[in-house]
C-alpha cells in the first residue's frame, strides 16, 4: 500500500467514525438564540410543557421532561410544583425520522479512482464522492461488494418564555446516527443542548459527547 493509499484510508476511517459513533460518541450540531434570559441565581421557577399538544399527558414525554428539569434545577432554577405558577415555561418537542438507506459499495476495480472518476448521484445529491458512504478504500479493490444500512435524522427543539409573554430562549439540537431509539437519543440531544448553557446568542456549534463509561462485567 503506498503512503497516500494509506493516508486516505487512515481519512475514511476518521470520517466514518463520525456517523458509526466510533466508541459510542454522540454528535450533535446545536443552535442556540437568547435575550435578557433571567440568570439562575434569581431562582426563576419553571415548568416543562410539550410544544405539541398531542404530548400532553404522556409518561413518554413526562420523562424527557424530567431530563430537561435536571439541567435546569442544575444550573440554579426551581421546579414550579404548580405549572400554573411557574415563572418560565419550557416548551419541549423531539422525534426523529423513519430513516434513510445508504449504500456502500467497492470500486468496479484495482485501478478506479474515486476522486476522478464520474459524478455520482446520492438521493439527490450530485457529488463525485460521498466521503464514508462510498468508500472503495476501505471495503478493498474487489468487484461488488455492497453494503446497506440506515441513516436516522433525529431533533430535539427547546423554547423558553416568560409566564407574562416573551421569548428568552430558542435551540435547536439535530444529530444523525443509526439508532432511532428515543430513549437513546433524547437525553443525548438534551445534553448537547446544555453545554456551556445558555452559549453565545445566535451560535451553532458542533457538540461531541463523550461515551458512556462500560461496566465491568
Amino acid at each position: 500500500m503506498t503512503k497516500t493509499r494509506f493516508l486516505l484510508l487512515a481519512a475514511a476511517i476518521a470520517a466514518m467514525t463520525g456517523l458509526t459513533g466510533c466508541a459510542d460518541s454522540f454528535r450533535a450540531n446545536v443552535t442556540r438564540f437568547h435575550s435578557t434570559l433571567p440568570p439562575p441565581a434569581q431562582g426563576e421557577s419553571f415548568a416543562v410543557m410539550p410544544d405539541d399538544p398531542k404530548n400532553a399527558g404522556s409518561l413518554e414525554f413526562a420523562h424527557y421532561a424530567d431530563v430537561v428539569a435536571q439541567h435546569l434545577t442544575g444550573l440554579g432554577y426551581v421546579r414550579a410544583g404548580d405549572p400554573a405558577s411557574a415563572q418560565l415555561v419550557v416548551h419541549l418537542d423531539y422525534g426523529v425520522d423513519k430513516g434513510t438507506q445508504r449504500i456502500r459499495t467497492s470500486g468496479p476495480g484495482p485501478y478506479y479512482d474515486p476522486f476522478w472518476g464520474p459524478p455520482r448521484f446520492y438521493r439527490g445529491w450530485h457529488t463525485r464522492y460521498a466521503w464514508g458512504f462510498y468508500d472503495p478504500f476501505l471495503w478493498g479493490d474487489d468487484f461488488g461488494d455492497v453494503e446497506s444500512f440506515t441513516v436516522y435524522q433525529s431533533q430535539l427543539k427547546l423554547k423558553i418564555d416568560k409566564a407574562g409573554g416573551g421569548r428568552v430562549f430558542e435551540g435547536s439540537a439535530h444529530a444523525q446516527s443509526l439508532s432511532n431509539h428515543l430513549t437513546y437519543l433524547v437525553p443525548n440531544l438534551v445534553e448537547a443542548l446544555f453545554q456551556n448553557f445558555p452559549g453565545q446568542d445566535g451560535e451553532d456549534i458542533r457538540v461531541t459527547l463523550p461515551p458512556e463509561p462500560r461496566t465491568k462485567g
